[in-house]
């Protein structure tokens, strides 16, 4: 279907002579003229395609981890995610680390040891209950996880043989909301969330030395090897490969991770300058799992169930995590043909919100916020090459709340590249490159960096749970989703 309105400008000329009145006088004025050239705007509107397409997995980098497991209310399937995370250890900040060995007063047979040692899980937000009973199993990896590879959503590192056999392990049940707190304490701390794992158990490392605890095993090779703790890669390699933390039963609540943190408890004796005297402390070293080291995130669905819902054909989904996105076919021959020699100034889409099929999802289910529009073709290369919507061939639309809808207000530069793509690939390109018109829309997070202005500075995956049902499909009943393209029609 088309729609043309067309607009003309309005010619408009003027001239001003100033000339003697004397016939005789050869004219001392000059003529001014000043045209306005005739121009005019064409507005097309075009039919746009669209159905849903099943992503069996997303690029997990380092960015977010996310632990716990869900009930979808939309399909009644479950989700469950498990992570794993390194420890980074800044540049050359061994001497740091801990105090020095000669102020150390935990000790036990003249070693120095560590008084307790916690793994403490901080959660940035949650989706589901903080009373929610959940359990979980701590395992030490046996090696490095690769940093010189990608990883996706359904990397396993139990499946991968990244555990390691007898290694420090810990099972725990726990609940975002402390019930050994008192009333006081939980109000203190209300909205702040961490998962506490203590590690006071007997510790054995690979060469069959025991110690008191994973803390003591951390303080006296650090002692006996400070190079070991010159980076993050000489610590992971040599000392601590890292934590898989796996969801092992438990229903109701999914955390998304802000930072993991292991804490080793001593004692020191420090002298003070004024009195001689020795003043003990209680003090602590503290390592953290976070974006600038190696995580990654395991997500499992019920892949059946996912499908079912994208065969669909009177809607598109955009489900996360590892789900469901919208691809969308772009009429960009229809667009460019009929107006080949006109110059494409604007071209917006909106994609609209319908609702969702159950009261309880819709109560439950949140909708992505951001979508990020990217070539079909194109779309992995953008998540592993760490791209950022740049206006020409991928872009950024946020859900107004107001109208239900994303809104692309100007792809114009997105059509004008891909036909010059198809014009230049020659007569079989279009058979070579069955997707050349072809886009996906990804619900995405977006992280900003502000100097002198406000510019989006990563763009990842949405790992949170996210569902939203889009106007679409090829049986879709409403109203279609139109591309409206404006024109500077030439002469």
């Amino acid at each position: 279907m088309m729609r043309k309105i067309l607009l003309t400008g309005i010619v408009a000329s003027m001239m001003f002579t100033i000339s003697s009145c004397d016939e005789d006088t050869a004219s001392i004025g000059k003529s001014l003229t000043s045209n306005v050239d005739m121009f005019t705007i064409v507005s097309d509107t075009f039919d746009v395609q669209s159905k849903s397409l099943v992503v069996d997995a997303v690029l997990s980098n380092s960015t977010y981890t996310y632990l716990g497991r869900i009930k979808d209310p939309e399909t009644s399937s479950y989700i469950t995610s498990d992570y794993s995370t390194q420890f980074a250890i800044l540049e050359n900040a061994q001497d740091s680390i801990f105090y020095d060995e000669d102020d150390i007063i935990s000790l036990k047979d003249g070693d120095v040891v560590a008084d307790s040692c916690f793994m403490s899980i901080i959660v940035k937000s949650f989706t589901g209950d903080s009373l929610a009973s959940m359990k979980m199993t701590l395992c030490e990896l046996d090696k490095p996880i690769e940093d010189n590879k990608k990883y996706y959503t359904d990397f396993d590192p139990e499946a991968e043989g990244y555990l390691r056999t007898n290694g420090l392990k810990a099972n725990i049940v726990y609940c975002l909301t402390d019930f050994m707190d008192n009333d006081s304490t939980r109000n203190a701390h209300k909205g702040e969330y961490s998962i506490d794992i203590k590690l006071d158990m007997p510790y054995t490392d690979k060469n069959g030395k025991t110690y008191d605890n994973y803390g003591t095993y951390l303080m006296q090779t650090y002692f006996d090897h400070p190079e070991y703790f010159k980076n993050s890669n000489t610590f992971t390699k040599n000392v601590c490969p890292g934590f898989y933390f796996k969801t092992t039963d438990g229903l109701g609540m999914m955390a998304e991770i802000e930072t993991t943190r292991l804490s080793v408890f001593y004692r020191i004796s420090k002298q003070d300058e004024d009195d001689g005297l020795h003043e003990f402390y209680n003090v602590y070293s503290l390592f953290y799992g976070t974006q600038e080291v190696l995580q990654t995130t395991h997500i499992v669905n019920d892949k059946e169930v996912i499908k079912q819902l994208a065969d669909e054909t009177d809607c598109t989904y955009l489900k996360t995590p590892a789900g469901i996105y919208t691809e969308v076919e772009l009429p960009i021959d229809d667009i460019k043909l009929n107006h080949e020699n006109d110059t494409i100034t604007s071209a917006k889409i909106t994609f609209h919100k319908m609702n969702d099929k159950t009261a309880l999802a819709d109560k439950l289910l949140k909708d992505p916020t951001m979508l990020l529009m990217v070539e079909k073709d194109s779309l992995k290369n953008f998540f592993e090459k760490r791209d950022v919507a740049d206006n020409i061939t991928s872009y950024l639309a946020t859900l107004s709340t107001s109208y239900n809808s994303y809104t692309f207000n100007n792809i114009s530069s997105l059509i004008n590249y891909l036909y010059s793509k198809k014009k230049e690939g020659g007569a079989n390109f279009t058979n070579e490159h069955p997707n050349w018109n072809k886009v996906v829309l990804v619900p995405v997070q977006a992280t900003e960096a502000t100097t002198a202005t406000t510019t989006v500075s990563a763009v990842n995956n949405e790992m949170s749970i996210t569902s939203s049902r889009l106007v679409g499909g090829k049986d879709n009943m409403l109203e279609p989703i139109r591309i409206s393209v404006i024109y500077n029609k030439s002469k």
